[in-house]
């Protein structure tokens, strides 16, 4: 947190170099295959990889035999129709659980925050996707929600950028222990945390694993790029990261 924070000019970047380059842990590897779908299944009649189905089993012909062996008709036995009990499925059991309501409005009123929230997903090169504009958060929607009985939540935004210049995000660092944060989702509820930790990590020994967990006790995770910016490869060598506990928890 006290690392050197860039002039202006050198500070407004391409956005893409000073967003938080969240690598999506291997653990969450179904997050990037969303939207994938499994390939032509094989055959075994048809594929030489796998087995195929044996014939029917057959004896050799009699030597010197010409004439077919003879056939035997038989009459088909009729039995009686057995009544079989019916019983209706109940559809209702095959209903799918509504997803949890996503996050739209962040609020940290001791730190002046206020923001909308933007579900997002996974990148090609295997980072979480952040909006390009600073003034705007951007929630994994992969990931836990604030309704979630388990796991993080998670957050993140640029900590400026070359259109909004400084962020919110920016005023993390100012976070101390027992911060008041209200999350509202799309159905119109806020949910409340408070700070139980701030920390100043370098990218290169990012938690992610817990910043993406889908298990454990609920929690909300911000996150935003902080510490030197490095000029010589064009973003900050940290990440700020509040963490916070639904009120009432614990």
């Amino acid at each position: 947190m006290n690392g050197e924070r860039p002039r202006a000019a050198a500070r407004l970047l391409h956005p893409s170099l000073l967003v938080p380059a969240l690598l999506v842990p291997t653990l969450l590897g179904s997050a990037l295959l969303v939207g994938c779908t499994p390939g032509p299944q094989h055959d075994a009649r048809t594929t030489s990889a796998g087995p195929t189905a044996p014939g029917p089993l057959s004896g050799p012909s009699p030597a010197g035999s010409t004439s077919p062996a003879p056939t035997t008709t038989t009459s088909a036995t009729t039995l009686p129709q057995a009544d079989v009990p019916v019983r209706r499925s109940d559809l209702g059991s095959l209903t799918a659980e509504p997803e949890p309501a996503a996050p739209a409005r962040l609020q940290v009123p001791e730190l002046g925050l206020d923001m909308p929230v933007d579900p997002v997903g996974v990148l090609t090169d295997g980072t979480m996707q952040v909006p390009q504009d600073a003034d705007r958060a951007g929630w994994y929607r992969y990931g836990a929600a604030p309704d979630s009985p388990a796991g993080s939540t998670l957050l993140a935004a640029h900590v400026d950028s070359t259109t909004t210049g400084i962020g919110p995000f920016a005023r993390l660092r100012e976070a101390t222990v027992g911060t008041a944060v209200q999350l509202t989702t799309s159905d119109g509820r806020t949910h409340a945390y408070r700070v139980v930790r701030l920390e100043q990590i370098g990218k290169d020994g990012a938690p992610l694993e817990q910043w993406f967990a889908r298990d454990g006790r609920p929690l909300l995770v911000l996150v935003t790029c902080g510490g030197a910016f490095r000029r010589d490869i064009g973003h900050y060598t940290d990440n700020v990261v509040v963490t916070a506990e639904p009120v009432g928890s614990g």
